[in-house]
C-alpha cells in the first residue's frame, strides 16, 4: 500500500512539474523534444566496399525562394529565440560548442575564442565632420563596435562527397563541410580604405562531426507549411532540402569551374556535372 501511494506521489509531482513549464509567448505548447533529439548515425561505410566516388562543392543561394529558409528569421528577439542557420552557427562557434575550419579540407583548425575576438575587434575609421576657415576638410577618428550581422550571410558554401557502394550498387551522397559566405575585406589601417575581397567562406564547419550534427538536430528549419511538424536542420542536410549549384568537381587541377570558363557557359557546365554524377547512379542498374 505504501507503495503504491509513494508511486502516485511521485507521478503527480511529475505531472505538476511537467504542467508548471510554460510556453513561448508564440507557442501554444512547451517545446521540448526537439532539444532531446540526437542525430540517426550514418551507416558504416568500408573502404573495400567504395567503388565510386567524386567531391562536389556547391552553394545555396537563400534568396531562391525555395531555399528562404536557410535566411529566415532573421530576428531571434522578434521571434522568440528562433533563428536563422547563420545565427546558430555563430552562436554555437561563440560559446566553443563546435570546431571551425579555415579550409574545407579541415586541415587549418581555428580557434574558436581567437577567432571571434578578431572578427568582432572594434574599427577604427575617419569619420568628415565638416571644414575649417579655409575650407578644408575636418576628420574625426571614430572606432565603431563591429558584430556578427547574420542578415548579411546570404550564401553558403558546402562541400558533399557522393559514392557508390558495392554491397547495393546505389548512389548516396553526404554533407562534409559548410561555410557561411560573407563579403569580405581586408583592413589596410587607420585612414585607408579596405580593399574588397569578395564574398568568401567566413569558416567552415565539419558537418559529419558528432557536435555539429547534435547541433543541427536540435534546431528546427522554419519552411513553410505544417509548423507543428518543422523538421530539423540535420534532416534538411540529410534529405538535401534545399537547391544548389555546382560550383567545383574534384580534379587533378584543383581548380573550380570559374577559373576555365565565364559567363553562360559556368552554369552548362555546372548542370553538365550535375548530370553526369546522376547518369553514374543510372548507370549501375544497366545489365
Amino acid at each position: 500500500m505504501r507503495s503504491l501511494l509513494l508511486i502516485l506521489m511521485l507521478t503527480s509531482s511529475l505531472l505538476v512539474a511537467g504542467q508548471s513549464r510554460t510556453p513561448l509567448p508564440d507557442d501554444i505548447h512547451p517545446v521540448e523534444l526537439t532539444a532531446q533529439q540526437r542525430p540517426i548515425p550514418y551507416p558504416y561505410l568500408r573502404e573495400h566496399d567504395v567503388i565510386w566516388t567524386t567531391t562536389l562543392w556547391k552553394t545555396i543561394d537563400s534568396r531562391e525562394l525555395f531555399n528562404q529558409f536557410f535566411y529566415f528569421p532573421d530576428d531571434e528577439f522578434i521571434t522568440f529565440g528562433k533563428k536563422a542557420l547563420a545565427y546558430i552557427i555563430w552562436d554555437a562557434v561563440v560559446a566553443g560548442e563546435i570546431p571551425i575550419y579555415e579550409d574545407d579540407n579541415m586541415y587549418i583548425a581555428l580557434d574558436n575564442e581567437q577567432f571571434v575576438k578578431r572578427y568582432t575587434k572594434a574599427d577604427t575609421i575617419l569619420l568628415e565632420i565638416g571644414y575649417d576657415e579655409d575650407d578644408n576638410e575636418l576628420y574625426e577618428t571614430v572606432i565603431r563596435p563591429r558584430h556578427f550581422e547574420g542578415q548579411e550571410v546570404l550564401e553558403y558554401a558546402l562541400r558533399e562527397a557522393w559514392y557508390i557502394e558495392r554491397r547495393d550498387t546505389k548512389m548516396d551522397s553526404r554533407r562534409l563541410a559548410l561555410a557561411p559566405l560573407m563579403e569580405r575585406y581586408r583592413e589596410l589601417g587607420a585612414g585607408q580604405e579596405a580593399i574588397y575581397l569578395g564574398v568568401l567562406p567566413l569558416f567552415w564547419i565539419p558537418m559529419q562531426h558528432p557536435a555539429v550534427r547534435t547541433l543541427l538536430v536540435r534546431h528546427n528549419a522554419y519552411i513553410d507549411g505544417n509548423m507543428a511538424a518543422v523538421p530539423s536542420w540535420d534532416w534538411v542536410f540529410v534529405n538535401q532540402h534545399y537547391n544548389a549549384y555546382t560550383t567545383r568537381e574534384s580534379n587533378v587541377y584543383d581548380r573550380s569551374i570559374k577559373d576555365y570558363l565565364t559567363g553562360l557557359d559556368v552554369i552548362m557546365e555546372s548542370q553538365e556535372i550535375e548530370s553526369k554524377v546522376f547518369e553514374m547512379g543510372e548507370e549501375m542498374w544497366d545489365y
